[in-house]
């Protein structure tokens, strides 16, 4: 299969979650056997308008990343590939909006991969770009609620989670200090406090945590920690990579997301597959509390004092280190999902 991904900026102009998430499902669709060229702004060097890397074609649309000039010419672009499908993203909008009309042009389907809505772009493109979509994919429920809310149809909208390498969790070791972890960039969404304030709650009981990640909030954090007086027993980590994550994952028993604002929660997907228990509070601008509905090792609170209500609770639930329900979530599995919608797209022309 031919595959067209049309996104504006790559990730040589800088990794943001939503451009990884591209970069991954090219590079595994051209692991597979397709034929994948990515038309995007060039960010590379020199005089040539187009390469390869990792099986994947660059193409150049434009110079500067400027989304009505990318818009203009990206018609004719996608005429030169001549995709048996196109693999959009939502934002800007307009680019994508342009591949839709392309698509209509030459009755090759296009799929836009909303990640979110960016508070950078022009709304009001957001909902002719959901209407004229032949399908969406989205990583959670929670933004499938915000595509339909723009006007596409729900049959048309498909969650396609965030994925993880299920084969790294099951080689791993175990690394067991901790009894509670919370694993996320520190910035101003992250919310470390309820964490932390449910902790203190619980001083007179015998326990350890670990706080993974680092940002702009960080010495606050720590500092909070210190006021709490629990600061002998929360460990601050840093910024670990996910080979050095997932044994910790392995080895504590209960994982918390209290984050304000989460697309998708990938570190708790981490944390999950490897057998933690998840704590979540239930944030309206999160999607982490859908890992846990419904699963007997899952909960959702909605403050601090019920967050250590539900430590205690879960504490007689066995440890492991590993949930095969996860396994669902792997990166094939989830690439195997990509492949089965762009085959009932073309299958539909």
């Amino acid at each position: 299969m031919r595959v067209a991904f049309v996104s504006l900026f790559a990730p040589g102009h800088g990794e943001t979650p939503a451009r990884t998430r591209t970069l991954r499902t090219a590079r595994a669709l051209a692991d597979r056997g397709h034929d994948v060229v990515w038309l995007c702004a060039q960010w590379w060097g020199g005089d040539h308008g187009a390469f390869s890397e990792d099986g994947i074609e660059y193409r150049s649309v434009t110079v500067e990343p400027a989304p009505v000039a990318f818009a203009a010419k990206l018609p004719a672009a996608l005429r030169r590939v001549g995709p048996d499908v196109v693999h959009a993203v939502n934002s800007p909008p307009t680019p994508a909006l342009a591949a839709t009309v392309a698509g209509s042009l030459s009755r090759a389907p296009v799929v836009v991969d909303w990640w979110r809505d960016h508070p950078a772009d022009a709304r009001r493109w957001y909902r002719p770009l959901a209407r004229r979509a032949d399908a969406v994919a989205t990583p959670s429920r929670t933004t499938k609620t915000r595509v339909r809310e723009h006007g596409a149809d729900g049959d048309d909208v498909r969650v396609l989670p965030e994925s993880i390498d299920f084969d790294a969790v099951e080689a791993a070791g175990v690394d067991d200090r901790f009894d509670a972890v919370y694993s996320r960039r520190l910035d101003r969404h992250a919310n470390v406090e309820t964490f932390l304030l449910g902790l203190a709650e619980l001083r007179g009981r015998d326990w350890t945590a670990a706080v993974i990640g680092d940002g702009p909030e960080r010495g606050r954090i720590e500092s909070t920690a210190s006021d709490l007086r629990i600061d002998d027993r929360v460990e601050f980590l840093g910024d670990l990579p996910t080979e050095e994550r997932i044994p910790i994952f392995k080895g504590t028993h209960v994982a918390v997301a209290t984050a304000t604002w989460e697309t998708f929660a990938t570190d708790l997907l981490w944390a999950v597959a490897c057998g933690c228990v998840a704590l979540v509070e239930y944030q309206a601008d999160s999607s982490a509390h859908e890992l846990v509905e419904g699963r007997e090792r899952g909960r959702l609170v909605t403050s601090p004092a019920e967050l250590a209500d539900e430590f205690v609770a879960v504490g007689d639930l066995e440890r492991r280190s590993i949930d095969r329900e996860f396994a669902s979530f792997d990166h094939e599995a989830v690439i195997d999902r990509y492949v089965a919608l762009y085959e009932d797209l073309v299958g539909d022309e």
